[in-house]
């Protein structure tokens, strides 16, 4: 019988590559979605026609009980959240209910879902993903950041993460439930939303290639982030739920690159020098900015056997071509988000 996935989220970047991966693997996979109605989840069905939908909401303990009470899942990754970092501050109440409090909610569920409580034991188990952040580390005390790198995180989303963080370890060791997180770097694809600075730049270059716009105005260009490629990461997560035991790791490729560097190769992708189209707008940086974050995967590397596959030269040129592409035959990046 096939291994049975729920995945919160499914509509997003994250979602869509992980549920792809598990077809492969001969799961069958469910995704959580508010609505029928929700166009994402149509658009996702176009690349995901065998992902079942099942109704519930990070927002409501009880849809998500009944998801998983219908689901019966083997497996459960929780990608749902509230996640552009500078909306985490104009929405600071609702990314604390969704990326924070989401994940106690659907812990329960499966706590309650398994029959599981304090110090018992139970026949079925399901096991727990939680999507950590990178960003729960913010303003860092070490580089690069292992598993025991402590938290100072500078946004209103890190402090949500971190509490689902802890929340996650807390039901592993109260309950003894197969719970883990991946504490996971920048991953980016073409299917990243627009808001995000990795699919502003690719847009931006793809537009003025095409003679669409004529500058790119950018943020803090050296800030230095660990970026890499999302179909990669997802292979991860799914490792980390089918190890002996339950542990947390940190994910990622364990080199940095700043936003200049990231600007730099996404206009030589598209044979255009930089320099001649951005403009630095002071209006763009964060209210409180962190300012490296770099991975060390050692932990995964050993563990897990994981690697990344895709490079950053590769993995900017892959979005920008999609850009160009998508742009070309007349799609909507707010509409879309390069889904195919």
């Amino acid at each position: 019988m096939a291994r049975r996935a729920l995945i919160t989220g499914i509509t997003g970047q994250d979602g869509s590559y992980l549920a792809e991966h598990l077809l492969s693997e001969g799961y069958e996979v469910w995704g959580l979605a508010r609505g029928q109605a929700n166009p994402r989840v149509s658009r996702m069905r176009k690349l995901l026609a065998d992902v079942r939908i099942a109704r519930g909401d990070l927002l409501d303990q009880g849809s998500l009980i009944s998801a998983v009470e219908k689901v019966q899942p083997d497996e459960v990754y929780n990608l749902g959240a509230i996640s552009f970092v500078p909306m985490s501050w104009e929405q600071a109440e609702l990314t604390a209910e969704v990326t924070g409090m989401g994940v106690l909610r659907m812990l329960e569920a499966i706590r309650v879902c398994s029959g599981i409580s304090r110090g018992s034991a139970t026949s079925r188990q399901i096991r727990f993903y939680q999507a950590s952040s990178s960003e729960m580390f913010g303003q860092v005390s070490e580089t690069p950041q292992t598993e025991r790198t402590s938290f100072h995180p500078r946004s209103p989303y890190g402090v949500a993460k971190a509490y689902g963080h802890f929340l996650t370890q807390n039901y592993r060791e109260s309950y003894g439930m197969f719970a883990v997180s991946g504490i996971l770097f920048n991953h980016e694809s073409p299917r990243r939303g627009a808001e995000f600075v990795t699919r502003k730049v690719s847009l931006g270059v793809a537009r003025i290639k095409l003679g669409m716009a004529t500058e790119l105005r950018l943020g803090n260009l050296e800030a230095r982030r660990d970026w890499g490629f999302a179909g990669d990461y997802v292979r991860a997560m799914h490792l980390m739920l089918q190890a002996a035991t339950p542990e947390d790791y940190v994910i990622g490729t364990g080199r940095m690159k700043s936003v200049r560097e990231l600007v730099e190769a996404a206009f030589s992708a598209a044979g255009l020098d930089w320099e001649q189209y951005v403009v630095c707008d002071s209006s763009l940086h964060r209210p409180a900015e962190v300012d490296l974050l770099c991975a060390d995967p050692k932990k995964a590397r050993v563990q897990l056997g994981w690697e990344p596959t895709v490079s950053f030269d590769e993995l900017v040129a892959m979005m920008v071509e999609s850009d160009i592409r998508l742009l070309s035959e007349g799609g909507d990046p707010d509409q879309d988000s390069s889904w195919p």
